[in-house]
């Protein structure tokens, strides 16, 4: 059986732990009006339940756009080729990144912790500094650089109904040596989401958060942590 969530209008959970699969981080879906959009695609095993989501959506995947990446780890990656394949959309990565996605680099995107391997897979757009902004079907994402868990980390910004929403995946780390991980850079990156001040926070294994004081004390704990 397959489960979406709808976040916000024409913002969707498609994919995750209790959405498609247990190694699978969250992937969600932006309607664009004319474009879709998918962030992360989860770790491959599930790529034919998160498209079948998407369906029972009520939207085509032929529709696909581009899938933005937010890290290079396997759970949130795995399913990339399959949506490249069968929709033939663009790949969207930080340049920091995007070398471990494009080589299928087994320590920096983790594969081998899941016993299996990651394909190397084309970026089509590479994100370079701070802060890229994507227009799709005239809706403008913001791709911020946030640096920490690994060094092309990112968190992508959406501006709805008034509405700020954020997705933090991996807000949380874990920070490890063979992730490239950086707590010093990662501290700046979430004093700078802070900033933001976003109404949901949609994270990457631990839930979304609705209100802006949900969203700032879940990050505040991470860096008390730190």
């Amino acid at each position: 059986m397959s489960f979406t969530e709808e976040i916000l209008a024409g913002i969707y959970l498609i994919g995750g732990p209790n959405v498609s699969h247990s190694e699978d981080a969250t992937s969600f879906l932006v309607d664009c009006e004319t474009d879709l959009v998918m962030i992360d695609t989860g770790a491959g095993q599930s790529a034919t339940r998160i498209e079948a989501n998407i369906r029972n959506a009520g939207y085509d995947p032929d529709h696909l756009a581009a899938v933005i990446l937010t890290h290079c780890h396997i759970d949130h990656i795995g399913g990339a080729p399959h949506f490249v394949e069968a929709f033939g959309c663009s790949l969207v990565a930080h340049d920091l990144d995007a070398d471990a996605i494009e080589t299928g680099d087994p320590l920096q995107t983790a594969s081998h912790l899941y016993g299996t391997d990651f394909p190397p897979t084309p970026i089509d757009i590479r994100l370079t500094g701070e802060e890229n902004i994507l227009s799709f079907g005239g809706l403008d994402i913001r791709c911020i650089h946030t640096p920490g868990h690994t060094p092309g980390s990112i968190s992508i910004c959406i501006e709805r109904d008034g509405k700020r929403i954020l997705f933090g995946q991996d807000v949380h780390g874990p920070f490890l040596k063979a992730f490239r991980s950086d707590i010093g850079a990662w501290k700046e990156s979430m004093a700078r989401l802070l900033e933001l001040d976003a109404d949901i926070l949609c994270e990457g294994h631990f839930g979304i958060f609705k209100s802006k004081e949900k969203v700032r004390s879940y990050i505040e704990s991470y860096l008390k942590q730190y």
